[in-house]
């Protein structure tokens, strides 16, 4: 089982920055990849920033320019630091750990984890 811990979440004003941590932890085979995705209140959950382990990172359209993910594969952590937050930032932002082997030729699924979410809320 992988246990998946989240922090760094909490109040902050319009224009403000947060950073978000997340480590992965237990029964680790290979990650394949880490990424945050959010759910907003009445909203559905998206898909907001991935990061491959080598390095290959996708933003969803809303958070390009503003958003960073980066990934300390030593340390099975990923980071998202926000910048220039708005209050359409406001949500629940889980971690989400995909773990994949190679062989034959192609990647194959081991296991999908997600952590329980952090709440980032944007507000004056």
């Amino acid at each position: 089982q992988v246990q998946v811990a989240e922090s760094g979440g909490g109040l902050v004003q319009p224009g403000g920055s947060l950073r978000l941590s997340c480590e992965a932890s237990g029964r680790i085979i290979s990650i394949y990849a880490m990424g945050w995705e959010r759910q907003a209140p009445g909203k559905q959950r998206e898909v907001v920033a991935t990061i491959t382990s080598d390095g290959v990172t996708n933003y969803v359209d809303s958070v390009k320019g503003r958003f960073t993910i980066s990934r300390d594969n030593a340390k099975n952590t990923v980071y998202l630091q926000m910048n220039s937050l708005t209050p359409e930032d406001t949500a629940v932002y889980y971690c989400h750990v995909d773990q994949r082997t190679y062989f034959h030729g192609s990647y194959h699924p081991v296991s999908d984890s997600w952590g329980q979410g952090i709440q980032v809320t944007v507000s004056s």
